[in-house]
């Protein structure tokens, strides 16, 4: 082994024990690990009990272990037969177990799920588990394994008693509540002398797999995420594409949410869900009928002796605006601002205002008329078109006064169309612009006027839930694709289908795109003009992109883009046929005439560029007299 050989395996080691040493988890990281082996070791110890039960009760003859197991304080409630209870309302079908004692399915009702069914399964038995894990001096308390006793049973309430050892008992009241409220309230009895002096929390561990409910899985899955709000404020999410596991949330919480488009499982706590929260998201593979797999590792407040229960509101129901608003008016516990209408994501700052202050209101009242869907987002195109149209004539006029001057400001700089004078002539133009009264900077401003409004109606359709289901001319569902043309394969970019309402806004956008530019290459001059070539091309691949894009979004996204674009492209040229070009290039000639008779009246832009202009040609004039002197 030679001197180079011997160094290498020296820098491979150093590295493989310094990334060792780097990677060891912190004295908090294995504190948990600890606690959570602890609470395995613990329900592995129960269930080699549990079969130690069993076999004591079919052979009764091993009288030993038959007194280890009366030992546990939960030798009688490990014993016994699982029973359904429904809970009804009517928004709500829950059925609770009582193995466990917790809500084992949910119906929302009055709304068809994607096969045709008159309710929604938010989840069943096989999706979801939830178990409250107590500590004691002994051994855990797991409800998910013990057997309850249904008492006081109506439609909307239920009172769930674990007997355990002695006159120990653990007691789980429901109460389900409208607006799609169940109200939960956990309370020991007798039990405080099982557990630890100090102990003042418990365990809970939720998971869920999150069920695909709409037709399109790649633009449901999108917008399905697990969403927490945190105690001081703010709501935030996990990443709704990539995987997240046990990902540690430091802030205390009020509550969890297991999200998907238009649906949400929620669960508020009364006393905060203490810090240190871990919660998981991997999202699912397309056509297993799951969207993603959900997972919240929580602590929260525990009394041992009974005097105050832990309580809990859960929300099984739609994320619509309005409703999740009004949320924190009708939970039994008040003075927290949930802000559960975060549910629905109206996107960043700028644009959640647009569509918290105007979009929603205009929504409201439309939809409050009893009107098709289809005709509501036709007549919020309109409206917006109508606000905007101002601002956009003006800008169009300023781009026919550019295309109407071509020719004075071609004949003005031909003397400086040689290469090595392009920043001259670019100056002198805009001197000439200046002279007209003219501002080459407000054509931009249609698009910079459009972007927050359309950015802001990208965030708000695909969350809008009065959308979902609803038809309008072809299209079955407003909230997914409208496919013409479908396939089994699933195809890189474009997918296993064709979208009608896609390649309409395409279309449009490429409509549009060809007008803005015959408009803009109408009053480019010189290089400028060339230079306009190459963006011709990138115009034209923009709809190509936006195909691949928006194929798999939802109908009534793509129908409103293509009716804005539409109405943009019908007002452009409607301006373009009533503007009389030479009434426009006389009033040009008269303000001309004006600035060069009298100068001062230069203001603005106009102004700044002639003075920029003087002092180029001032910093020009004397670069060319140092230089003449260095040549002498």
């Amino acid at each position: 082994m030679d001197k180079n050989n011997i160094i290498g395996f020296s820098l491979i080691a150093a590295v493989l024990i310094g990334f060792s040493i780097w990677n060891q988890p912190s004295a908090e990281e294995r504190a948990e690990i600890a606690r959570q082996d602890s609470i395995a070791n613990v329900k592995k110890a129960q269930e080699k009990k549990l079969a130690s039960k069993t076999s004591v009760a079919n052979t009764a003859t091993d009288s030993s272990l038959t007194n280890a197991d009366t030992t546990s304080v939960l030798f009688n409630a490990l014993k016994g037969t699982a029973q359904d209870v429904t809970l009804k309302s009517e928004k709500l079908t829950l059925t609770l177990n009582s193995k466990g004692a917790v809500v084992r399915k949910v119906l929302i009702k009055g709304f068809k799920d994607r096969n045709g069914n008159p309710d929604v399964t938010l989840f069943n038995s096989n999706d979801q588990n939830l178990s409250y894990i107590l500590s004691t001096k002994e051994e855990n308390i797991d409800t998910k394994e013990i057997y309850f006793q249904p008492s006081n049973v109506t439609d909307s309430t239920v009172t769930f008693t674990a007997q355990l050892q002695g006159a120990k008992k653990l007691v789980i009241n429901y109460q389900l509540k409208h607006n799609y409220l169940l109200h939960t309230s956990i309370q020991a009895q007798g039990m405080n002398a099982i557990f630890a002096p100090n102990t003042n929390s418990m365990d809970i561990v939720w998971q869920d797999k999150c069920r695909q409910q709409e037709k399109g899985f790649t633009f449901e899955n999108r917008y399905s995420t697990l969403t927490y709000h945190k105690a001081d404020g703010g709501t935030d999410y996990l990443s709704e594409s990539s995987e997240k596991v046990d990902e540690k949330i430091e802030d205390k919480l009020d509550w969890i949410a297991f999200k998907n488009q238009f649906f949400s499982a929620v669960m508020i706590a009364k006393d905060d869900f203490q810090s240190n929260a871990l919660l998981t998201s991997i999202p699912q593979e397309k056509g297993s009928g799951y969207l993603k797999d959900y997972e919240a590792k929580l602590k929260t407040f525990f009394d041992p002796t009974g005097k105050k229960p832990t309580e809990f509101e859960f929300y099984y129901g739609p994320n619509d605006f309005r409703l999740l608003q009004n949320v924190e008016d009708n939970v039994s516990f008040t003075g927290k601002d949930l802000q559960m209408q975060r549910l629905v994501y109206l996107g960043w700052p700028l644009f959640r205002i647009i569509n918290r202050w105007f979009t929603i209101y205009v929504f409201d009242f439309l939809t409050s008329m009893n009107m098709n869907m289809g005709i509501v987002l036709i007549l919020i195109t309109l409206l917006l078109k109508l606000l905007t149209y101002p601002l956009v004539k003006k800008s169009y006029m300023s781009s026919a006064k550019m295309r109407v001057l071509k020719p004075r400001l071609e004949e003005a700089t031909k003397h400086l169309n040689g290469p090595d004078n392009q920043m001259q002539k670019q100056q002198a133009m805009m001197s000439e612009y200046a002279k007209y009264g003219v501002s080459p900077l407000s054509g931009c401003l249609p698009m910079l006027i459009q972007m927050p409004i359309w950015i802001a109606m990208f965030n708000f359709v695909p969350n809008a839930i009065q959308l979902r289901g609803e038809s309008f001319l072809w299209i079955s569902d407003l909230s997914t694709y409208d496919p013409i043309l479908e396939w089994h394969n699933n195809y890189w970019l474009i997918g296993d289908h064709l979208s009608l309402t896609c390649i309409l806004f395409c279309a449009a956008n490429l409509l549009y795109s060809w007008m803005t530019m015959k408009q803009q290459k109408d009053q480019m001059i010189g290089q400028q003009a060339e230079q306009m070539k190459m963006m011709q091309y990138m115009m034209f691949i923009m709809p190509l992109m936006f195909f691949f894009m928006f194929n798999d979004y939802s109908a009534g996204l793509n129908f409103y883009y293509f009716m804005s674009l539409f109405f943009s492209a019908l007002i452009m040229w409607i301006l373009r046929k009533t503007t009389d070009d030479e009434k426009l290039l006389a009033i040009l000639d008269k303000k001309y005439k004006e600035n060069k008779d009298n100068p001062k009246k230069l203001s603005g832009l106009a102004a700044r560029l002639q003075a920029m202009q003087h002092e180029q040609q001032e910093m020009l004039r004397k670069r060319n007299e140092l230089q003449q002197k260095k040549n002498k």
